[in-house]
């Protein structure tokens, strides 16, 4: 139905004959001359219907409204001096129509196309209508782009794609399984696989080396901006593999993924421990497109006058007191702006926030009475003040105070007064190092899962315990990650033992995995990145729903298709269901 793209065609067209398909985005008529903006995916081009020259195409041009669907034949031809539009790429040209076609009319639009200004909830019901916005066919252009350098890439690499079953068992780790019930088993369910992570030990044992694939995946859990009930990761796992050679692959993968999309970034890419990512940063992704490193005062603490702070220094292990150096706040905030920051960190625990302000004449502040002159001048020499800056204190135990110290620290490099954070970096970082297990009202829990690799477990405390396994951070997202992996069925019971796995659970939920392990599975590793948050970090988006094709809300419901609802009773019959009343 076309012989171009609305923007294939350009000066060099002049003259030539095309017929050209898309939808109405505007149309004006200029005493009786209509213009009409056409749009297709590629863009728009100015369409001309002038009496003089065809009245059958002036006369249906005249019922044309917004989004119609339009055929039409013409005329290239440039634009008159002082007409030309610089802001479109066909804005020096325009079709002079010769035939107008109304193949689809319209309803009245719920809003116009490319307006920013829509509510979400409104776009989202009308999804459709917002996908033909040129920044939304841009993004997902963009998608297709990356997912085909990641295949690509993989592929050059001597990774083999393979699928791996959506219908599988629930497991009892990680987030909350998505459970279909079974027709043909009554009263048993599926689960829709939260990562394909069992699968792809299995195919390591089975021999296939190099594996990936761009799965879909699902987690019945709280949304947030960067995460949805079902989303896509590419998904690796290899054989006879140290950290190192995963680490390779997902550099070399990701630096071809920028590449095709446009942006050139450069491996090796900068490593951080996880104990220094949370001593100095408070996260374990931090953003390391700025500075404002946290700084350990404790020993200096502990000889104040304070009673609270000298309490706290007591318990080194347990406790800790931080300082975050802001270069200028004391030229850019007001007493009060610093004193309401107070306010923001006592949401996550807090409960206090001081400050010292570095002025001419030395450091002043409420603070400063508890402390000798030689630890004064320590504080100034450790933090590197200097005139203008303000150091900020937090004190408590060390869970929270990384915490909100961390938070604090984004808070400031976001601040629009601050203006920290560059707008075109895009800075990676490994973390690696990471604990095994983290403890939990009592309760031993696999950091990352219950088949990373352990360093060594010959430790008294189960938190002192590090394991081989590693994330990949962009701009402060986690952007996936990984791990060496347990390839020995005696760890392997070890680690379910230390997690409250007794032998029988652990062959009820994962007999089939520790019976692999017992034919010979070699050592192996692999790494997940999630495709969604790296398109939003890539395309510059908000949310991971601007580059979902059809995503869900914050509370995981489809407002286009009206996802999830009700079924019919014969339906849950077949099933072996019986729903109850609400008790709420």
């Amino acid at each position: 139905m076309r012989s171009h793209y609305c923007t294939d065609v350009s000066e060099k067209n002049i003259g030539e004959k095309v017929e050209l398909a898309g939808w109405a985005n505007n149309h004006r008529d200029h005493g009786g001359i209509i213009f009409i903006d056409l749009r297709d995916k590629s863009g728009l081009i100015q369409l001309v219907c002038d009496p003089a020259d065809n009245v059958e195409a002036h006369k249906k041009a005249n019922e044309v409204r917004d989004e119609f669907v339009l055929l039409i034949k013409g005329t290239i031809r440039a634009r008159g001096e002082g007409l030309t539009n610089p802001r479109l790429k066909t804005g020096a040209i325009e079709v002079v129509v010769d035939e107008l076609i109304i193949e689809n009319r319209s309803a009245p639009m719920p809003f116009v196309i490319g307006d920013d200004k829509v509510g979400e909830e409104t776009k989202l019901k009308y999804r459709y209508l917002d996908l033909r916005s040129p920044s939304s066919y841009e993004t997902f252009r963009l998608r297709s782009k990356a997912a085909i350098a990641a295949r690509n890439s993989l592929d050059k690499l001597g990774f083999l794609e393979v699928e791996t079953p959506i219908l599988t068992k629930s497991t009892p780790e990680g987030a909350r399984d998505y459970l279909v019930p079974s027709r043909v088993h009554e009263g048993e369910f599926y689960a829709l696989p939260q990562s394909p992570q069992l699968f792809k030990q299995l195919l390591m044992v089975g021999g296939f080396d190099r594996y990936f694939q761009i799965a879909k995946c699902f987690r019945d859990e709280d949304l947030r901006a960067d995460r949805q009930p079902e989303f896509t990761q590419i998904d690796v796992e290899m054989s006879f593999c140290d950290q190192e050679d995963v680490i390779t692959v997902a550099e070399t993968l990701l630096t071809d993924m920028f590449e095709a999309c446009g942006h050139e970034v450069k491996a090796p890419f900068n490593r951080m421990t996880h104990a220094h990512a949370m001593e100095f940063y408070g996260s374990d992704k931090p953003d390391m497109r700025y500075g404002l490193k946290m700084v350990d005062v404790i020993d200096i603490f502990e000889r104040c006058d304070n009673a609270i702070f000298t309490d706290i220094a007591k318990s080194p292990k347990i406790n800790r007191i931080k300082a975050l150096r802001v270069p200028g706040a004391d030229l850019i905030f007001s007493k009060r702006e610093m004193k309401s920051f107070e306010d923001y960190v006592r949401k996550f625990g807090a409960h206090g926030l001081g400050y010292f302000q570095m002025k001419e004449d030395g450091l002043k502040g409420p603070l400063t009475k508890f402390f000798s002159e030689e630890d004064i001048q320590l504080i100034i020499e450790r933090t590197e003040l200097e005139v203008g800056d303000v150091v900020f204190f937090g004190a408590g135990d060390k869970k929270t105070v990384w915490d909100y110290m961390g938070r604090f620290r984004i808070f400031i490099a976001e601040h629009e007064k601050m203006n920290l954070i560059p707008e075109d970096a895009f800075e990676f970082l490994w973390v690696v190092d990471f604990p095994m297990f983290e403890v939990e009202d009592g309760r031993v829990k696999a950091l990352h899962h219950p088949f990373t690799q352990p360093k060594d477990l010959n430790h008294n405390d189960v938190e002192d315990i590090e394991s081989i396994a590693y994330d990949i951070v962009l701009n402060g997202v986690e952007l996936g990650g990984g791990s060496i992996r347990i390839h020995k069925e005696q760890i392997q019971s070890e680690v379910f033992k230390l997690l409250g796995i007794e032998e029988e659970e652990a062959q009820e939920k994962f007999g089939f995995l520790l019976d692999a392990l017992k034919f010979g599975a070699p050592p192996h590793g692999g790494f997940a990145l999630g495709f969604d948050r790296f398109m939003m970090l890539l395309a510059k988006k908000d949310s991971i729903r601007d580059v979902i094709a059809f995503p869900k809300t914050q509370k995981a419901s489809c407002i286009l298709t009206k996802a999830p609802s009700a079924v019919d009773n014969s339906q849950l019959r077949d099933l072996h269901i019986r729903l109850r009343e609400s008790t709420k």
